[in-house]
């Protein structure tokens, strides 16, 4: 018998190669994602009855809880929870930063994933499923710019290890996913479309890619159920950790 995943952000990067994986493996997958138009490919490769799409703003709850309501009953028993939703935006230090793009950011990589992980646990819990929240490097070791955005990341961390706690003795797994660089949309979606920022970033590094990660995803979601992956720090060989800065004068 098949399991189902439920997949956020899958309309790009991570969340597409993940869709993808699962569903190439044979597993049902809800791709959820605010563009429709990057949704439908899913159905036309792997067909209806494999991947089902439900296009909203994850910050909308109403919209979020009509998607979940409205899941086809083949659908609707939930085994994995990929928490994959979520953007950095602008890269300026914090007395120069967008309110907006803060509350933004906020927004999507912490309400929009608590909201979703409250209203889809009981079904977990019944089917003793597993929730894997993709945070990020950024969480742990913070860079100049990184402000908010490195603290939702690291919400998401914590939030994880507290759910894992409180799932103690459910059968329930959860993991944080933690990754470095990884050449996506993500610095063209942080920088404004900066196609020459993206390209600086990742030239000539060896990032990883998408499907580096949802493989790193699945191996998670597919181990022995008594086994839990607490937290999945993961990096490019060509990335690693700098010094301390220090202001002299």
């Amino acid at each position: 018998m098949s399991k189902t995943a439920l997949i956020t952000g899958a309309t790009s990067g991570f969340g597409a190669a993940a869709v993808r994986r699962f569903a190439a493996a044979g597993w049902k997958v809800i791709a959820t994602g605010r563009r429709a138009e990057r949704l439908a490919p899913f159905v036309d490769e792997f067909g209806s009855e494999a991947v089902h799409t439900a296009a909203f703003d994850i910050r909308d709850g109403d919209a979020l809880n009509a998607a979940i309501d409205a899941l086809p009953a083949d659908f609707a028993g939930i085994d994995l929870l990929v928490n994959n939703a979520g953007l950095a935006l602008g890269t300026a230090p914090a007395q120069q930063a967008d309110l907006a793009q803060w509350q933004q950011m906020i927004d999507t990589n912490i309400t929009a994933l608590v909201t979703l992980t409250r209203r889809v646990l009981p079904t977990l819990i019944a089917r003793k499923g597993a929730v894997i929240n993709i945070s990020s490097v950024a969480a742990t070791y913070p860079y100049t710019g990184g402000n908010v955005y490195g603290g939702t990341k690291a919400f998401v961390k914590q939030f994880s290890l507290g759910l894992r706690s409180d799932l103690h003795g459910t059968g329930v797994r959860v993991t944080s996913i933690e990754p470095g660089m990884a050449q996506t949309e993500f610095t063209l979606v942080r920088t404004g479309g900066n196609q020459a920022a993206s390209d600086a970033l990742y030239g000539d590094a060896h990032p990883m890619t998408s499907e580096d990660i949802a493989e790193q995803i699945f191996y998670v979601a597919t181990l022995p159920a008594h086994l839990n992956i607490n937290r999945l720090e993961i990096m490019p060989v060509t990335q690693s950790f700098a010094g301390f800065q220090v202001a002299r004068g």
